[in-house]
């Protein structure tokens, strides 16, 4: 199935869509809106898009909303549209992380399924509770780490899966950015103020902002599962509550009795020169890739002994994963947005099979809400790490 077969078989029936937060002046909610449209699956009709009432019906006035679908609140929007016969049958949470728990759960428990921003949540008990939940709904939880989405990070894990690599032995991960190098938050800058906010962000900083993208992609690719830890930890800003960089060593448990692969992360907001420099690196007995966000249509393969190889998005050396969520023809780029709507698409695929009473295309993967505990527990075992001054502490 590709995403294009998908999009055609869809056309008749898009899934009513609801979002939570993403109103005026949101950055994240836009990308949500615009990936959701991509492959046309949704039609959003409803939202409660800001914990201000007057923003909400603002919000929801700009994107062209029925008034009387335009919400105060995210609990008032699962009950009613529940209660419609046209109701939403999916809704994307895009608020600060300390919102997820309570919208997810309101909505998970009337039965509509749940796309989330990540990560899961603010804090590791609130992400255990919410996989109780989800695990006992009547509907489906999809987490939006959106790199997962990209056709060459698929062709990489396709070739993990085939053992190309062989024993994987290292995994580097690394997500660089400098946009908050001076105090941004105290000139009431939204991006930065909440996420510089323990109550809204939770105990991560910059490891719960990018670091758990950085380390949900190297596990995506990999396979692995992380057993252990030790981070050292750092608030650089002077004022600033929650960290803006981190090295974090990893033991990650052996695969059928092999030897624990290592693992190295660095996320870091204070990293001046580096716009959003997200890479993964994996070595194995056998070969290496490397992969890079900022030229994200192109994978590098090098198997030991031999010169290395560039593979392209849609060329030759593409796999069948990368070519089922490909758009365009080789050499016309495709970036973040269409990655962000692969996880959509998959979405909508599993979501429509769910309807149907099928079983999913079991090519289609996106990240769930274990991925999002175990990327809050990432978080958590990072920053009680850093407090023991880089102990190693099991996650």
């Amino acid at each position: 199935m590709t995403i294009e077969a998908s999009k055609s078989e869809q056309k008749a029936a898009k899934i009513r869509l609801g979002m939570v937060g993403g109103g005026q002046g949101a950055f994240i909610g836009a990308v949500h809106r615009m990936a959701a449209r991509l492959d046309d699956h949704y039609e959003l009709v409803a939202g409660a898009l800001s914990s201000t009432p007057e923003k909400a019906m603002a919000s929801g006035r700009d994107l062209g909303l029925d008034p009387a679908r335009c919400y105060a609140s995210f609990e008032e929007m699962a009950d009613r549209e529940a209660a419609r016969p046209d109701g939403i049958e999916a809704v994307s949470i895009v608020t600060p992380n300390h919102v997820h728990f309570a919208a997810a759960k309101a909505f998970l428990e009337r039965g509509i399924h749940v796309i989330c921003d990540k990560p899961l949540t603010s804090n590791l008990e609130d992400a255990k509770k919410l996989k109780e939940v989800a695990d006992k709904a009547k509907a489906l939880f999809i987490l939006t780490h959106n790199y997962t989405g990209y056709p060459m990070v698929r062709h990489a894990r396709e070739l993990v899966q085939a053992g190309e690599l062989g024993e994987i032995r290292l995994v580097q991960m690394e997500y660089p950015q400098d946009w908050l190098s001076e105090p941004v938050e105290q000139t009431g800058a939204k991006q930065a103020v909440w996420r510089t906010d323990p109550a809204q962000s939770g105990a991560g900083g910059s490891t719960g902002d990018i670091g758990t993208h950085a380390y949900n992609l190297g596990c995506f690719i990999s396979g692995l599962e992380l057993d252990e830890l030790a981070a050292d930890v750092d608030t650089f800003v002077p004022g600033r509550r929650l960290d803006d960089n981190a090295h974090v060593m990893m033991r990650f448990r052996g695969k059928d009795g092999g030897r624990p692969a290592k693992g190295l992360l660095w996320c870091s907001q204070v990293a001046v020169g580096h716009e959003n420099g997200l890479k993964v690196r994996v070595y194995g007995t056998k070969a290496g890739i490397e992969w890079t966000q900022a030229d994200p249509n192109y994978l590098w393969f090098t198997r030991l002994g031999e010169p290395k190889q560039l593979i392209t998005r849609g060329g030759a050396g593409a796999g069948a994963a990368a070519a089922r969520v490909t758009r365009i023809p080789s050499g016309h780029p495709e970036g973040y947005l269409e990655a962000f709507a692969t996880i959509y698409s998959e979405a909508a695929a599993a979501i429509n099979a769910a309807k149907a009473g099928t079983l999913v295309d079991p090519s289609v993967v996106y990240p769930t809400v274990d991925d999002g505990v175990k990327g809050v527990a990432f978080v958590t075992a990072c920053i009680e790490s850093g407090k023991q001054n880089g102990a190693w502490v099991k996650v």
